[in-house]
């Protein structure tokens, strides 16, 4: 018996990977895979290398050629694009090229003059032994190579071939056996629908909708209703939005209920906080009766879909003193030595409102499958988005069994999570399965602070498991930039957080007339905060309405801001301007028949109280122009157009006028540019 000797080639170091192979890459319909690996064999012989990847639901493995990167040390590389959801796979082969080293060889010696007779003669035997087996065309095109080599011709040494018309190195190649292949362990890519990495969010409270007649004046004392935020559809579908997230919609709780800005004792007519979830009518499967029923969540996700919104809902698994569970389930929440339930608490903070759900209970699978009965309910009702509340305070084992098992009825289910906590801890909740993640770009002020993470969550490792939301605020979070700061601070921070990341979301209708006052306890937190109180907002205040709506629309024009992953930043002398730009997956492609298609550049200017001017270096490789000829912009923010030549246009920004500049980029002869002057 003779056994085959060891393969002399070594794949290692596949990327991209997430968790050692553990997790699925993440990739969204249409957006590429660009894999590499490190391919080591001893001596000097040509490898033959290939990406070898597999379409959700399909058996078959399709090849596409690895190319050296790094030769010298030895890394190869190659893309695929992924068109359909579902789990993908690849994987990296690489052979010892037998008949590409004796090629190489070869014309070696013709260059020093040598006789090559007899290598001649061995790679038409290499080629007349492929030919063996091989369908009929190829066969004959490898049987001709063969005689060709046998009569002196050096010709299928040095051929490359042709599009329709393969090489004597490919018809060697294609004759491999996949058996004799170095192989790397497979890497799977869960491909999602493209809302999963390209979504605008508005967050609103249903009980603060109230509005006078025509919208004009806000009713004071009346609790909004879901009818209410049905109403309210058209004014968030002008905005441009394309997902409406709901808090907690639940009956809540009346035990220890808190009062106006978190008062530990509430009135008889104070609402409560939503997230102290359950009381007589019912827990998390039922809706609080002052916002209506289960049916108006029915009927409001139907509106949703006839807006062309998603309906997203808040996953708070907690329970008030009052949750149905608390005496059906006793076994579920924690308790103290003297028998009492143990209520959340994050010191000095206490939440008497509150009961955490023990996961280390005895009946934990009874447990995860009543908390998976609350997502399936929601999903019959129509809810396709769910917003997670404290994900980080439950198992990642947990995440990944209940996200699987969602995933297996409905893949096109999105899940964001909403925690901020410890940079490795979220990584890890996107792992689990976690479709969007909240991030710190809230906290992040300063231009470095800016490009530094921004280029940390739009660049590999990260990106492949972890795919940003910005959300300026929250009902949570009043960032100390934004207390007691004018429109104008509002409005830098929405254009960052539309046009930085291909997800974002915003807490209105507080952030959009720009409500700033803080709760004045040295935290971050809001006066008279929505969160225990009813709010009424009088939407014909100013607002950032037009500016919304309009970054909205650009956003969803042009296919460059969809994605984060072409983020690139471009330098200038002044550090309150920050200048960056983003290109479709397939790269920059600045032809003016294709507007939609077109890079896009941004310039945004980070001080809201006074005007800014700054000289740019653009990296004119990166937005695919030309460097020695002008090129337009188009503001789609003013709809103005300037001709640009070189890398240092002068831009100056007024924060009275507009936040920055968001400009198509188009490569046109000057001559042939309507413009409002050169730079």
């Amino acid at each position: 018996m003779v056994t085959a000797a060891p393969n002399r080639i070594v794949v290692t170091t596949v990327a991209p990977t997430v968790g050692g192979g553990r997790h699925p890459v993440k990739r969204v319909e249409g957006e590429p895979v660009d894999a590499t690996a490190t391919v080591v064999c001893d001596g000097h012989d040509e490898l033959w290398v290939v990406l070898s990847h597999q379409p959700a639901g399909s058996k078959v493995w399709l090849d596409v050629p690895m190319a050296a990167t790094n030769p010298g040390l030895d890394q190869w590389g190659a893309r695929f694009t992924p068109v359909e959801t579902g789990v993908h796979r690849f994987k990296v082969l690489a052979w010892v090229d037998h008949y590409a080293s004796l090629a190489h060889g070869t014309l070696r010696k013709v260059a020093a003059g040598q006789d090559v007779t007899s290598e001649l003669q061995q790679a038409a035997a290499m080629l007349a032994e492929a030919a063996e087996g091989a369908p009929r065309q190829e066969a004959g095109l490898l049987t001709a190579a063969a005689a060709r080599l046998r009569a002196g011709d050096t010709i299928d040494l040095t051929d490359t071939g042709a599009p329709g018309r393969p090489s004597a190195t490919d018809l060697h190649r294609s004759r491999l056996r996949r058996s004799d292949a170095a192989t790397s362990t497979v890497v799977e890519v869960l491909v999602e629908r493209e809302r999963a990495a390209f979504s605008a969010w508005y967050e609103l409270f249903p009980r603060s909708t109230v509005e006078g007649d025509g919208g004009a004046a806000p009713v004071a004392g009346r609790h909004g209703t879901l009818r209410d935020v049905i109403e309210r559809l058209d004014y968030v579908g002008d905005l441009g939005f394309d997902v409406l997230y709901l808090p907690p919609v639940h009956p809540i709780g009346r035990a220890f209920r808190k009062g106006p800005n978190n008062a530990t004792e509430a009135g008889p007519d104070d609402p409560g906080s939503p997230w102290a979830i359950g009381a007589a009518e019912g827990g998390h499967t039922a809706v609080h009766p002052e916002l209506g029923t289960v049916d108006d969540v029915r009927d409001l996700a139907a509106a949703c879909r006839e807006n062309g919104i998603e309906l997203a809902l808040d996953l708070a698994f907690q329970c008030s003193p009052d949750h149905p569970w608390v005496t059906e389930h006793p076994g579920w929440f924690r308790h103290r030595p003297d028998g009492t339930i143990q209520y959340a608490e994050n010191p000095p903070k206490k939440y008497q409102d509150i009961y955490p759900l023990d996961f280390e209970t005895a009946d934990w699978l009874g447990l995860w499958e009543a908390l998976l009965d609350v997502v399936e309910h929601w999903m019959d009702v129509g809810v396709t988005v769910f917003r997670v509340d404290n994900p980080h305070t439950k198992p990642f084992a947990f995440w990944e069994w209940l996200i699987e098992r969602v995933r297996r009825r409905d893949p096109d289910v999105i899940f964001l999570a909403e925690a901020f906590t410890r940079p490795e801890v979220m990584h890890q909740l996107a792992r689990v399965g976690f479709t969007q993640s909240y991030t710190y770009f809230a906290w992040r002020v300063s231009k470095p602070e800016l490009v530094e993470y921004a280029t940390e969550v739009s660049t590999s490792p990260s990106a492949d498991e972890f795919r940003p939301n910005f959300w300026p605020t929250t009902p949570d979070i009043l960032p100390w930039h934004l207390q007691e700061a004018p429109l104008e601070a509002f409005a830098v921070r929405h254009l960052l957080a539309a046009t930085l990341a291909a997800s974002y979301g915003i807490y209105g209708p507080g952030f959009e007339l720009g409500d700033n006052h803080p709760a004045g306890n040295g935290k971050e937190e809001y006066l008279d905060s929505e969160k225990y109180e009813v709010r009424h907002w009088d939407l014909t205040q100013p607002s950032l309405r037009d500016q919304i709506a309009r970054v909205n629309r650009i956003r969803n024009e042009q296919l460059a801001l969809h994605t984060t992953r072409t983020l690139h930043f471009h330098g200038g002398g002044n550090d309150q301007v920050l200048t960056y730009s983003k290109t479709t997956h397939d790269g920059p492609d600045p032809d003016p028949a294709t507007p939609h298609r077109n890079p896009v550049l941004c310039v945004v200017n980070l001080d809201h109280a006074g005007a800014q001017a700054d000289v740019l270096d653009l990296d004119l490789i990166a937005l695919g122009l030309d460097p020695t000829r002008p090129f337009q912009v188009h503001d789609l923010l003013s709809d103005r157009r300037w001709t640009w030549q070189g890398h240092h246009p002068y831009v100056e920004l007024h924060p009275s006028d507009q936040p920055g500049h968001v400009l198509r980029v188009s490569q046109l002869p000057a001559e042939l540019v309507p413009d409002d002057g050169l730079a």
